[in-house]
């Protein structure tokens, strides 16, 4: 990826939000930022706006996009999504945005114990999914949810999901590569990374894997 892109960023406030918009300033490219709060983003650049706005305030998308060239949603709000599926509504919204203004380039986060269209989860992940994570199965619904719409409504979009095993704050713990078997647990930092490598890689596209680490031998 060497051409300044122009994206736009929902999530940028959050864990993994934050290290991808300094990532994506770092490299070069231009980044319009979407916060409910945007005292929040502790990030200052030249090539950054931030527009207050919520997914769930009926936000005006047409003027959001106008010179976008890509977008990436990293929402979760796990309160919200155990009572409705707050981001399958937003994406609902944005994909038929996206068409109008001509912007085709998607990645959507996901967790890593959403499961993909037309696949289950690995028994292990399954075991994790209904016991430790269970507080969690509100925002899994509602991956899974976005996923199945992308696959089935959205293939004229160059969209990727990341479903992202997301542990931890903390340093770079090595470089996480997509996989379709395996999830590992990966530093937000390195989640971001990650998001921004995939969100222009053309065999990423209409995907919904995994990330992990290289194993050692």
């Amino acid at each position: 990826m060497t051409l300044r892109e122009h994206l736009l960023v929902f999530g940028a406030t959050g864990q993994t939000g934050q290290h991808f918009t300094r990532l994506a300033l770092d490299a070069g490219h231009r980044v319009r930022a979407v916060a409910r709060t945007p005292s929040k983003l502790a990030v200052q650049h030249d090539d950054l706006q931030v527009v207050q706005g919520s997914v769930t305030d009926g936000l005006d998308l047409d003027a959001l996009l106008d010179g976008v060239t890509a977008v990436v949603v990293m929402l979760g709000d796990v309160a919200a999504q155990r009572e409705r599926p707050v981001n399958t509504a937003f994406v609902r919204e944005l994909v038929p945005a996206m068409r109008r203004s001509g912007t085709r380039r998607l990645l959507y986060q996901a967790g890593g114990l959403s499961a993909p269209p037309g696949k289950r989860l690995a028994p292990p992940l399954r075991l994790v999914r209904s016991t430790l994570a269970r507080e969690y199965l509100g925002q899994h619904a509602d991956n899974e949810l976005v996923m199945r719409y992308l696959d089935a409504e959205a293939q004229d979009i160059a969209w990727t999901v990341h479903r992202a095993g997301i542990g931890s704050d903390g340093p770079a713990k090595g470089e996480l590569r997509r996989s379709a078997r395996w999830i590992s647990i990966g530093t937000f930092r390195d989640c971001a990374a990650y998001n921004l490598r995939t969100l222009f890689d053309e065999t990423a596209v209409h995907t919904c894997d995994g990330s992990a680490y290289r194993r050692s031998r």
